[in-house]
């Protein structure tokens, strides 16, 4: 059985995820203690109890101490199964975190399957549906699988209440280089708001056409949904390139100006966009595991974040896999993912 000390490196839920995810293809039993031992508020949240919860039911897995506030637990997989599968979180709790528990597995798995999750879609503590379906799922269906994703309702924290719909064709995981963005195919900015006044979503939007200066005109614009799918304002920044999309996005809070958040986002944009390298940190984060899997693989990336440390700690554990990060002379890095047991 693998120990894993959940105070270590990151120590937050994604070393949960991850673990469940790693050892339901694995197969390798784990315990883990000091849940979220970094954290204000230790233990498993819901969206956490959620995930495992799916991890169980989509394998048959055994876990003891599984409950909201627990920091310590133990995991025995089962076997995969492909089917037809109905999560909901309960509260605003991210759904794409419940997804990144699950979504390998299934795509490993020996039949397809249909996902419906309820929850939160737009989350400030977890990425939004829009990176997962336009960023991530683009790089997991080169590798092998094929899976779609659509959006039927947005969820807001901290009412929740949305739901998004995943197709998973399964196949093997190839490996696969991704070092060049390729041509530059456009860009987008878009404030989504609900429940609340438009002025906030356009100042928000006018601060990031300042400090996107070269972006055309036309590629800025703001959504509003229902008013039963919120309170909440999102701002996401898109560029898209013929072989990777970066999406960075900035939530609205109280106490804190409108302006303020976009001009954050703005530098972490051009902070991108002066980098070479093919995926931003948190497209890196989430490429450690299926590059771990599929034994094989490089990626560039720009300064890695404490979060891809672990990640790469945890696949390591799981996996044997020589994961290997080298600083490049541009000041990026690159992933390469060997051959381990």
């Amino acid at each position: 059985m693998i120990i894993i000390d959940g105070s270590e490196g990151e120590g937050g839920g994604q070393i949960v995820r991850n673990a469940c995810a790693l050892s339901l293809i694995t197969g390798e039993p784990f315990k883990i203690t000091n849940i979220r031992g970094k954290r204000a508020k230790p233990g498993l949240m819901r969206q956490h109890v959620t995930a495992i919860e799916a991890a169980c039911v989509i394998s048959d897995s055994e876990c003891v101490g599984l409950g909201v506030g627990s920091t310590e637990l133990e995991f025995r997989p089962g076997k995969i199964l492909p089917g037809d599968y109905h999560f909901a979180v309960g509260t605003a709790g991210s759904t794409s975190l419940v997804l990144q528990t699950i979504l390998i597995p299934l795509a490993l798995a020996d039949g397809p399957s249909r996902l419906v999750l309820e929850g939160g879609t737009h989350n400030m503590m977890a990425p939004p549906f829009d990176f997962i379906e336009r960023s991530f799922l683009p790089i997991i269906n080169r590798m092998g699988p094929r899976v779609s994703a659509r959006i039927v309702r947005h969820g807001f924290y901290p009412r929740g209440g949305g739901r998004i719909e995943v197709e998973i064709e399964p196949g093997p995981l190839r490996r696969i280089e991704c070092l060049e963005r390729g041509e530059l195919l456009g860009t987008s900015g878009q404030a989504v708001f609900t429940g609340l006044p438009f002025e906030i979503a356009d100042r928000m939007l006018s601060r990031a056409r300042k400090d996107l200066a070269a972006w055309p005109d036309d590629a800025f614009s703001v959504r509003e949904l229902p008013a039963d799918q919120g309170p909440g304002v999102i701002l996401m920044l898109e560029e898209r390139f013929a072989n990777v999309t970066e999406v960075v996005r900035g939530f609205g809070k109280i106490g804190v100006k409108a302006e303020r958040v976009a001009k954050k986002l703005g530098g972490r944009m051009n902070g991108y966009l002066e980098a070479s390298a093919f995926a931003g940190p948190y497209l890196a984060d989430q490429l450690i595991l299926p590059f771990a899997l599929a034994r094989g693989g490089v990626f560039t990336t720009v300064k890695p974040s404490q979060h891809m440390l672990t990640a790469i700690e945890i696949a390591r554990q799981f996996t044997g896999q020589s994961l290997l990060l080298e600083p490049l002379a541009d000041g990026g890095h690159l992933l390469s993912a060997g051959q381990g047991r």
